[in-house]
């Protein structure tokens, strides 16, 4: 059986699918007539071993109860996917299924920390890591990312550091590699951070679900770069942005210490969440046995994508830059230059250019000035959207 979804300049109309990036505009507060690339989903046709696993399963008619079982190929799926592209040789005793990473992160939240504790994460960062420290009474503490002199993000290691020791941190969110500046941590990076952690007994939570998107460096699974960080590292990783299957509700979390392990499965079990998706565990293992033709000409796509945004930006719109993403789908533009407060930008982006990115400031306070924009999707539609940035005349708002 041949490959059949090849063809990512192809339009796919979504609207009226029920679907959150393009049928929510009006809820969300933005006009009707925006071109949207905020969320971080793919508008391509994922692999058609996927669409005919999916409709295999759905054929059999019964949707009952569903689980992973030893033996039932699942899990061979899923480690060998891991060993052959990261070479991360996870256990089967370490997985634990959940409907995505970010239940994950609530999960460890309230499996590793108290109310009130503190939790860390890295700004401009994610936001639902922020909604998620928040919404379960924990206290945000951010060691902000900063910019060197040619516009790259670093770490500040002594501040991070000092954040720990200042607020007792019980827990630190990783990003890696990062959303939205689009960092490939090193090696050293990932090691350096480790062992302020390990020092400190600070738990990690490792967001590596972009990590089958790197255009330059390597990935390095967080828990790997020291085996002792396997003691206090729960890292989480998903076919879903790899292969388009956000909705389909499946993620692979792998947990080695077997303490830690047992307090996260306790944390879930108090929500009353049990069995994963019959689909989503067919989808998953489909893209993970048969997908790698499909996601190696998308990830040539995307990074071509990229690749024409870098060089438009840089000939064609003035006092914006963007520097190339090591990593993930999305892009960083930088509209600071001009001094358009970020409320004001938003508003210009909004409705003048009558485009739905995400706002820089929603990463937290070091994003305002800044807007995500989403490559996966047809050359034509990120063409659009980059000439109508181009079209506005951002010096008349200084």
């Amino acid at each position: 059986m041949a490959e059949r979804n090849l063809d990512f300049d192809k339009i796919i109309n979504r609207e009226n699918t029920k679907c959150l990036k393009y049928d929510f505009k009006e809820k969300r507060g933005y006009p009707e007539d925006v071109l949207p690339l905020w969320v971080a989903d793919m508008d391509f046709k994922t692999s058609s071993y996927v669409e005919d696993a999916i409709k295999e399963a759905a054929g059999h008619n019964i949707y009952g109860y569903t689980n992973i079982r030893h033996g039932d190929g699942f899990f061979d799926a899923v480690s060998s996917w891991m060993k052959k592209h990261h070479d991360f040789d996870v256990e089967e005793r370490w997985h634990v299924s959940t409907p995505g990473v970010v239940f994950a992160i609530c999960t460890a939240i309230r499996a590793l920390t108290e109310p009130g504790d503190s939790v860390l994460i890295q700004q401009p960062v994610y936001y639902p890591f922020s909604n998620a420290i928040r919404s379960n009474d924990r206290k945000l503490v951010s060691s902000d990312l900063y910019r060197d002199v040619y516009g790259n993000y670093r770490i500040d290691f002594e501040d991070f550091e000092n954040k720990i020791a200042e607020n007792n941190v019980k827990l630190f969110i990783l990003c890696n590699p990062h959303n939205p500046v689009g960092r490939v941590w090193t090696k050293d990076e990932l090691v350096k951070i480790g062992k302020i952690c390990a020092d400190h007994g600070v738990c990690v939570f490792s967001d590596e679900i972009h990590f089958d998107f790197i255009w330059n460096g390597d990935h390095h699974i967080f828990q790997e770069t020291d085996v002792s960080f396997r003691e206090f590292t729960i890292t989480a990783t998903s076919a879903s942005k790899t292969f388009n299957l956000a909705g389909l509700q499946q993620s692979n979390i792998f947990i080695p210490d077997e303490s830690i392990r047992r307090r996260f499965i306790h944390a879930i079990d108090a929500t009353g969440y049990d069995e994963p998706s019959m689909i989503g565990i067919a989808a998953t293992q489909a893209a993970y046995e048969h997908g790698e033709e499909w996601y190696n000409a998308m990830r040539s796509y995307v990074e071509k994508n990229i690749d024409y945004a870098v060089k438009f930006v840089s000939d064609e719109i003035r006092g914006v830059r963007l520097i190339k993403p090591e990593g993930t789908y999305l892009i960083w533009l930088d509209f600071t230059e001009n001094r358009i407060d970020g409320k004001e930008l938003d508003d210009l982006i909004i409705n003048e250019a009558k485009l739905w990115l995400d706002s820089g400031r929603i990463f937290g306070k070091t994003g305002d000035g800044f807007q995500r924009i989403n490559t996966a999707c047809p050359r034509s539609t990120l063409s659009e959207a980059l000439n109508r940035i181009k079209q506005l005349d951002l010096k008349r708002h200084l």
